[in-house]
This record gives C-alpha cells, structure tokens and sequence, in this order.
C-alpha cells in the first residue's frame, strides 16, 4: 500500500531512554528524509515488574504513558522489548493496514512484523529481517549543523585537534570502575596533550557516578568542555565538531553515531567482555570504521556510516509492496 499524495504517518514507538527511543526515531527520521511524513513520538512503559514478564504475558491494556490506540499509523517503529506486547499485536490491532517494524532482536516470532531490522552482530535471519551494522541513529549532516550551530560560541575557541570523548557505563557485559575510569581518562589526557588539542567530554544516563567524577578529575584539567548534564545536551554538537571521537565498547548506539560523521573513532576499553560486542568492534575495524585506543589519535576518516538511510530505504521498498 503506497501513502499516495498525503505524507505518512509514522509512529516511533519506545520506553522512552534515550539509546533506544533514538533507533525508532532515526529510523522514522531517515524515512520521512525520503517521503514526506508526520512523525508522532509514543513513549509506554509498565506497572512496576509487569514489564519484565514474557511479553505474551503482560496485557497490553496495563500500559502507562502515551495513548496506543486507532486511527493507528501507517507504518510503526518500535523498538525495545518494553514495546514487543504492542508491536507483535499491531498487525492484528490494524487489520494489516499498519506496517509494523521492530528495530533490535525481538525474541518473538518473526511473523508478528512486516520488517525487523536487528544489529547484524546478533546473527538473525529472515524473509522479513534486514540486518545492519550497529543501529539505526539520529544523525545527518543536517541534525549534526545545527547542533553545533548553538553550541559554536563555545566550542570555536577551542584548539584542534579536538577530540570528543563519549563515556557510557554499566551494561549487562561492561562497567567502568573508577580505577580504570581514571587510567582510561589519563592515556587519553595524555594523548590530547601531545596533540596540543582538546577536548569535548560527554557521560550517558549509564555512566556511573564514581566512574564520571574520577574521568572528570583529570580531564577538565584540558582545554575544552566536560558536560556537567545540566542544560541543552551538546552530544550531537560535540559530534560535529570533534576532529577525532572517543567512545567507550559498551554501546552500539555511541559507535554507529560515531562512525555516521565520517571522522576517525576510536573504542576505549572497558571491563567485562560480550562476544556479540566484540564481533560487532570486530566488524568496524574490518570495515575502517573504527579502531582500538592505544593512545595515538592519528587515523584517516571514513564515508559517513549510513546503514539508518540504507534501513529507511529498505523500509519503503517493502512498505509499497505490501498489503
């Protein structure tokens, strides 16, 4: 079914964190980037422990936050296991006339969407799956412009090279204790200080607090901006304007940013090990896109990492074609 003259109507559809709302919003995002679409943000959660039930079990009526209900859209993007009792449903709810895409591994039957799109690192396959290194983003060369727009008076007097640092924390596979927090944080003062440039440092909702103040300490002695996590988030600006980013292993979310701006990344370690992780570093460092910190910032840049544009592409290839 095509959308005909009107624009699309998308909903993106998560629990609301950041990392995961920003795979169903970029994607809705890079869609509308071909087609013109409205795009209605729908964040749901659960009763306290419901949620973590199997999804078969947890009655899709018992759901908290933004209103789920007819005229439904044309296409939903969701992602995240706290959304799978309402997209493994949405087929049925909508009579097939909304398509259903499911961003991540759903653990559900396959047949409940019309596309999944899960990070090529979790080895899934099917008919109906369109896998992609990483996951879907937010950025574009546009988004990136602005951002660093409203953030340029106070980064232009910074000296080059610059480079972000984006810190992450705490995942079912990582942490970051403050004592490697601080070793991490020195070889990278370390470098940025033989570079003569500085730096652009920005913590995620994980990153624990011990682990910020101890990276925190020794960094904010360098020319640039530590974000403290008050105001306007400069992540995008940090972004658009590092020469070089940082960014630590525990996040598929903070590599693929990196690698869509086309500059050189590089993946600080961290403690604790994912096989799935490492083949996904693997797959990045294959591909140029990415190598291990050893404490030299000199690498070539790559073409912008585009797999959300090659996704959304997919997306309306199918969403045509069906129904």
């Amino acid at each position: 079914m095509a959308g005909g003259e009107r624009p699309l109507r998308i909903w993106a559809v998560s629990d609301g964190r950041a990392g995961i709302e920003a795979q169903a919003l970029g994607l809705a995002e890079a869609v509308a980037r071909r087609r013109p679409a409205h795009i209605a943000v729908k964040r749901i959660g659960w009763p306290a422990g419901l949620g973590r039930l199997p999804w078969p079990l947890i009655p899709p009526g018992a759901r908290t936050g933004d209103p789920i209900e007819a005229p439904y859209p044309d296409i939903w993007i969701a992602a995240g296991r706290a959304t799978l009792p309402l997209s493994t449903r949405m087929l049925a709810w909508s009579g097939g006339k909304t398509f259903v895409v499911q961003t991540q591994h759903p653990h559900a039957p396959l047949d409940r969407f019309d596309l999944v799109v899960p990070p090529q690192h979790d080895g899934l396959t099917g008919l109906n799956v369109f896998p992609i290194l990483g996951a879907p983003n937010r950025l574009s060369a546009e988004t990136l412009a602005v951002a660093l727009a409203r953030f340029e008076p106070r980064i232009a007097a910074l000296p080059h090279p610059r480079v972000a640092v984006i810190v992450g924390g705490r995942s079912k596979a990582h942490r970051l204790p403050p004592g490697h927090a601080r070793r991490l944080a020195e070889q990278i003062a370390q470098a940025v200080t033989a570079s003569g440039g500085g730096v652009l440092v920005s913590y995620t909702r994980r990153t624990p607090a011990l682990a910020r103040e101890a990276m925190t300490r020794v960094l904010a002695g360098l020319p640039g901006i530590v974000w403290d996590g008050t105001g306007e988030n400069p992540y995008f600006a940090f972004l658009a304007a590092a020469d070089a980013i940082l960014v630590t292993e525990d996040s598929t979310n903070l590599a693929t940013d990196a690698a869509a701006t086309g500059k050189p990344v590089f993946v600080l370690p961290m403690a604790g090990r994912s096989a799935k992780f490492a083949r996904f570093h693997a797959e990045f460092e294959r591909r140029g896109l990415a190598r291990p910190f050893v404490g030299n910032l000199t690498a070539a840049g790559q073409p912008p990492l585009a797999e959300t544009d090659r996704a959304a592409g997919e997306l309306l290839r199918r969403y045509d074609g069906h129904g």
